[in-house]
């Protein structure tokens, strides 16, 4: 089989060998074609640079025409200047000339006109002249009178419009003021409404994600240290009710993060800028981490009443309680609830020493010498009834959208009373403009009427004088104009010349330009044709390469065949040393081995595998052997546990017995303050108590059964047997009510004393007695403290005893 397998490989080898003898064969004609287009790129790149120089020279005659173009061109252009303000003098001379002559043809007809109006003037026109102009003054004097009346009114109605303009302004800012107000409530109780499953959605919407990213760059090491922060997200309050007054004392730095260096506030920043693309993103303080709080006892402030900032906060890393002490002094800062108290306090004649300021609940910021009320009314961060800010911002939100409500209805009452008011202004204008147009109509009529006067012979001489006057000034005139004219043709032809050389060099820079783009295109034609050369050698190297590359990946597959074949070599060769020339295939051989196989298996289910029985064997003894370690093992702990259940039980009643005795001991001293005696008998096995009290200095052995006690002394005596059983209990809370019940002074003195003496020397627990006497007389001690409930209403209770009696 092993021999047959190598023949196969051996033959499997000849086609992969032909194959790798032909590509290498087939080398030499991609190496020729490769060769060819390098040629053609060399061809190409030459003729290239040779356009690129002819290109180059044209550029350069283009420049060196340059300048003489600009010249020219400077030259017409002063030519053309010169030509324009000539044109302008005759321009002006023949207006001048112009409006002589129309004064000349008004003087002559003026002249005409008094000429044939002396000789037909009459008394009659006079008469009618001189009715109509009074009937004219009557009219203009009603209406002079009438023109300032409706000016009266035109002034009253634009006052009007413009206070209602002014009141409809001004509630459109407060109306506008209003509406971001609603938007910034809307975005806040939306922040509040998410930070009910995540609080830190109260510091921004972006925040989670922003944390989540510093966590997984911290993760991947991109931190040195990881950065702290929002600040207000990592500080607690021992006093909800200061939250206000502690989020305006910290302002923006509720919101900030902290790092120890600039490389990680780089970092941060590169963060924060994928998570606020508008720009507004939190502060960053950069600060080295300390991992203790600053030692502030020096300079901070230490009021026996009113806590400091520092004092009232719960901040269990110090890194962030050393940037608020760094950036806003807060062991410096007082809280004071009471606005009238923090003024007394700070502006009184002693301050706190070491305080700078003080805040009050309502946010109020006192100094020594002034102070300043607060904006914010509701503490945005820090608050910790989430559901009560959310009931208080859907309230504020109610008020406002009805103030807005009112506000439209205002609004639009205010846009009717414009309109009205517009109307009628614009009905007066009118009016008063139809008035003035009239009372300037018989104005003019008056003043034509006035200027009607009866012509004399006298006044024809002046008219005459200006008549000839203005005929001298045409003659003057007319001179100017004929010379400026002349002088403008000169300057005509000049400005021709200048420009016609200018259009010449500049028509021969556009030749030499056109003949630069003919060069551009061939220069543009021959790129195209080194790019496609490029492209070709690009190609036959890249199937070179390919071809380089497939003979190397033969080569290899060869190579590899060959190490397979060798190793099939050595393998038959340890099967069998001298080399079988088989002639028959392995598959039929594999088919001989299978059947032959099958044959065995056959005579194996008849006889038996003796290695599988001695496989089993030698499991089932090892099974064996891990049970019995494991029985010893389980034997072991039983003994033991058996030990220590009998060494704790032996305690438990060693244990048992010194209490008993304790708790004796302890009953008989507390008898023995009030020289009683006593006994207590603790049975154990019937798990029964019995005690046993004489008072008195009689006979000590006849003791007495507690039935057989007076009250006072019943009360005394369980008093002494409740503090000697919490002599020996745990427990942090001890409680008795109306122990003093049936005592008399004497036993409730000592009773009371030998307590205070039992709670004064256990100060770490609390001591809680319930009594019906008054408890005045006791001394005064920090650790005691009494609360004096009110008396009850005994009218009912003594008017049901009454009739009890009765």
């Amino acid at each position: 089989m092993a021999w047959a397998l190598v023949a196969e490989m051996e033959r499997e080898l000849e086609p992969v060998k032909e194959k790798l003898e032909a590509d290498r064969r087939s080398t030499e004609k991609y190496d020729e074609k490769v060769d060819e287009w390098k040629d053609k790129v060399r061809q190409a790149e030459k003729r290239y640079k040779q356009i690129q120089e002819q290109l180059e020279g044209i550029t350069q005659q283009v420049q060196e025409l340059q300048p003489k173009c600009a010249e020219l061109k400077a030259e017409a252009q002063k030519h053309n200047s010169l030509l324009k303000s000539s044109e302008l003098i005759v321009h002006r001379c023949r207006t001048n000339l112009r409006d002589l002559e129309k004064d000349k043809a008004q003087l002559s007809s003026r002249i005409k006109d008094l000429t044939h109006s002396i000789s037909q003037t009459t008394g009659a026109e006079s008469q009618a002249r001189a009715e109509r102009m009074k009937q004219i003054q009557t009219e203009l004097e009603n209406l002079d009178l009438q023109i300032p009346t409706l000016g009266q009114q035109i002034h009253q109605f634009q006052h009007a419009n413009s206070r209602v303009k002014e009141e409809q302004g001004k509630m459109k800012r407060e109306h506008d003021g209003l509406k971001k107000s609603i938007e910034a409530n809307k975005r806040k109780l939306q922040t509040m409404e998410s930070s009910r499953s995540n609080r830190l959605r109260r510091f921004g919407e972006q925040m989670p994600a922003l944390l989540n990213a510093i966590e997984e760059a911290n993760r991947k090491g991109y931190f040195k240290h990881k950065p702290r922060g929002p600040l207000g997200y990592l500080i607690g309050l021992k006093d909800p009710e200061l939250a206000l007054a502690v989020e305006v004392c910290l302002k923006y730095l509720v919101v900030a993060f902290t790092c120890d260096n600039y490389e990680d506030e780089k970092v941060l920043k590169s963060l924060m800028a994928k998570m606020y693309p508008g720009g507004k993103r939190p502060t960053i303080i950069t600060s080295q981490f300390l991992q203790h709080v600053h030692d502030t006892r020096k300079r901070g402030v230490n009021h026996p009443q009113y806590p400091s900032v520092l004092q009232s906060l719960e901040i269990e890393d110090p890194v962030v309680a050393n940037c608020l002490i760094d950036q806003r002094n807060i062991e410096s800062i007082l809280l004071i609830k009471n606005r009238a108290e923090a003024r007394r306090v700070m502006q009184g004649k002693n301050p706190p020493a070491n305080c700078i300021q003080a805040f009050s609940v309502d946010g109020d910021q006192i100094y020594t010498n002034r102070n300043y009320s607060s904006d914010q009314t509701r503490p945005n961060y820090l608050s910790g009834d989430v559901e009560e800010e959310i009931r208080h911002l859907q309230r504020e939100l109610e008020n406002q959208q009805g103030q807005e409500a009112r506000f439209q209805q205002q609004m639009r009452k205010l846009d009717e009373d414009i309109k009205q008011n517009e109307g009628l202004l614009r009905r007066v204008l009118m009016e008063q403009k139809t008035t003035k147009d009239k009372a300037t109509k018989l104005q003019l009529e008056l003043t034509d009427l006035k200027n009607v006067e009866e012509p004399q012979s006298e006044d024809l001489k002046p008219l005459e004088e200006d008549l000839q006057e203005i005929v001298a000034k045409i003659s003057s005139k007319r001179a100017e104009y004929e010379e400026s004219k002349t002088k403008m043709a000169n300057l005509k032809a000049d400005y021709e010349k200048a420009d016609q050389e200018y259009k010449q060099h500049k028509e021969s820079i556009s030749t030499i330009t056109e003949e630069a783009d003919s060069v551009k295109d061939e220069l543009s034609k021959t790129d195209q044709e080194v790019m496609k050369c490029k492209h070709h050698k690009k190609h036959y190297d890249n199937k070179r390469g390919a071809h380089l590359q497939n003979i190397q990946t033969l080569e290899a597959q060869l190579k590899s065949k060959e190490m397979n074949l060798a190793a099939s070599v050595a393998k038959a060769s340890e099967i069998c040393p001298e080399r079988l020339e088989v002639r028959r295939t392995a598959k039929s051989i594999d088919s001989e081995i299978n059947r032959l196989k099958v044959k065995i298996s056959t005579q194996q289910e008849q006889q038996g595998d003796r290695e599988e029985i001695v496989r089993q064997y030698h499991e089932a003894l090892e099974n064996y052997r891990n049970m019995s370690q494991q029985m010893r093992s389980l034997n072991n702990f039983i003994r033991s546990l058996d030990n220590v259940m009998t060494y704790r039980l032996q305690v438990y009643a060693d244990l048992r017995k010194f209490l008993s005795a304790r708790c004796k001991y302890y009953f008989n001293s507390m008898l023995a303050q009030r020289g009683y005696s006593g006994s207590m008998t603790f049975d154990h096995k019937n798990e029964t108590l019995t005690i046993s009290v004489q008072p008195g200095q009689g006979n000590k052995a006849d003791l007495s059964d507690m039935r057989s006690l007076s009250g006072g002394e019943r009360s005394f005596s369980t008093v002494c047997f409740v503090l000697s059983l919490w002599a020996i209990t745990e427990s942090p809370f001890r409680c008795l009510d109306e122990f003093d019940v049936y005592m008399d002074m004497v036993n409730r003195r000592i009773s009371m004393d030998m307590m205070l003496k039992v709670a004064a020397s256990q100060r770490y627990r609390q001591f809680i007695f319930l009594t019906p006497q008054n408890m005045s007389s006791l001394p005064i001690s920090k650790t005691i403290r009494i609360l004096r409930l009110k008396d009850p209403d005994r009218g009912q209770n003594n008017s049901q005893r009454s009739h009890d009696e009765d």
